[in-house]
């Protein structure tokens, strides 16, 4: 790299400072996201509602996604990656405290309200780690460090979520016993987000004070409009498709999630903690997953080939789970559990860095940020009638009908042509460097 070049491109090491504070805030986040539906039956129980109540606890993340996107975006693009983690590490944390308040039978119109809080919150949040991968790392790290920030970052949250309430709070015959229970689950996770603004305050910046690559020095920022950004994504057509596989992937993993409690224990009624630990197991398996393909994305560059190996791989999750939920084995869920999580919950990065590279010069925020309204939009179609479908036909029914959603998606990837590296085609100068000088 001549001395011209370096003058104008740098790489701080305080990124992965800015990668932590950003995987703790997601981090938080998420783990209020199954905080209810993981024990759906006692929660149930204490505030005398419905299964729909509970189900709707968790699809708020998603609902409230939708109609916030559009205004979400446009704050991360134009106001930049500090402000946007502001405004979510504030929303996030009054949600939080008003959860505390509603540690009584009678209240649990104060746990929704804190609930809808946090879930909007993660609308600034979800878009993030393609935008900071993209303005704080260099070219050959970018998949890492998005697959990072997917996941060591929200499916950790998603980890802790699907095993600490189960431990936090038994089942108790009292109710004045999970209230007590209660109050500890809410106020530990009110004090994480406290501290993850704290963080944001005083130590995340919007920046670096140089670019971390030639390319985003040559190209600049993106001089298109937010409403021209959108406009173009909206007329690319392998982008579309990407968009509704993408939204059918990660809406299936949202069912799978949110009925888990109910599905585990209608196969065997006495296994009500093993429920949150398969999730467990089902989201740590997809953290290695999702990091082994952002590596493997950095090495080889085959965008396309990984997302229909990650999909299919999905697919067969997703069909191992289906059929063994009542082998009598409680071991082979955990397995089936880890297949699906590995591929399917390891989809997520990928599908980042793959809308990425099919809409490059589009900012990344923006793309990720549609790719994020489309899971929500199924996922809330998906598990209202996936709640109906156990209620009344039963777990294989349900799990057949998501299965049959993957294969359509699926056969939409096929159709995704992703011969066009545009984001790594203009990259090239500052790969070429790298390897010169390497």
């Amino acid at each position: 790299m001549s001395l011209e070049e370096q003058a104008v491109c740098k790489e701080y090491r305080r990124r992965w400072l800015m990668l932590l504070i950003f995987v703790l805030c997601s981090t938080t986040n998420a783990m209020h996201w199954l905080q209810y539906s993981i024990i759906a039956n006692i929660m149930m129980r204490y505030y005398n509602v419905s299964s729909l109540a509970i189900n709707w606890t968790s699809m708020i993340y998603m609902a409230c996604y939708i109609p916030f996107v559009f205004p979400a975006s446009w704050i991360l693009e134009r106001k930049g990656l500090r402000v946007a983690l502001l405004c979510g590490a504030s929303m996030m944390t009054l949600g939080s405290w008003i959860k505390v308040l509603s540690a009584s039978p009678d209240r649990f119109y104060l746990a929704f309200i804190g609930q809808i809080l946090v879930g909007t919150a993660q609308i600034f949040i979800l878009g993030v780690p393609a935008r900071l991968a993209a303005v704080w790392f260099p070219a050959r790290q970018v998949s890492t460090a998005c697959s990072l920030g997917v996941f060591a970052a929200n499916e950790v949250g998603v980890a802790l979520g699907f095993l600490i309430p189960p431990i936090a709070v038994g089942n108790h015959e009292h109710l004045a016993d999970i209230s007590h229970d209660l109050l500890k689950l809410y106020y530990g996770m009110a004090i994480g987000p406290s501290v993850v603004l704290c963080l944001v305050i005083f130590f995340f910046q919007k920046q670096p004070p140089l670019p971390p690559t030639v390319r985003r020095f040559e190209k600049g920022e993106v001089t298109l409009t937010y409403g021209q950004s959108l406009k173009a994504l909206m007329t690319n057509r392998n982008f579309l498709l990407l968009l509704v596989s993408y939204g059918i992937n990660i809406g299936v993993f949202y069912v799978v999630s949110t009925l888990l409690n109910q599905i585990v224990l209608k196969a065997r009624p006495d296994a009500e903690e093993d429920a949150g630990r398969i999730g467990l197991t089902s989201v740590f398996a997809g953290i290695v997953g999702s990091v082994t393909a952002g590596i493997v994305l950095d090495k080889t560059h085959k965008f396309k080939e990984c997302t229909l190996v990650v999909y299919f791989m999905g697919l067969a999750g997703m069909i191992a789970f289906t059929f063994t939920l009542t082998l009598g084995h409680i071991w082979i869920l955990y397995f089936a559990g880890a297949l699906l999580g590995f591929f399917m919950t390891g989809y997520l990065g990928v599908g980042y860095e793959f809308a990425a590279e099919l809409t490059f010069p589009i900012p990344e925020g923006t793309s990720s940020g549609l790719l994020n309204a489309s899971s929500e939009v199924f996922g809330v179609l998906f598990t209202l009638c996936g709640g109906e479908l156990l209620d009344y036909y039963g777990d294989m029914a349900t799990n057949l009908t998501l299965t049959a959603l993957l294969v359509a998606g699926l056969a939409m990837t096929l159709m995704i042509k992703g011969n066009e590296l545009k984001r790594q085609a203009a990259s090239q100068p500052e790969q070429e460097m790298f390897n010169t000088r390497a």
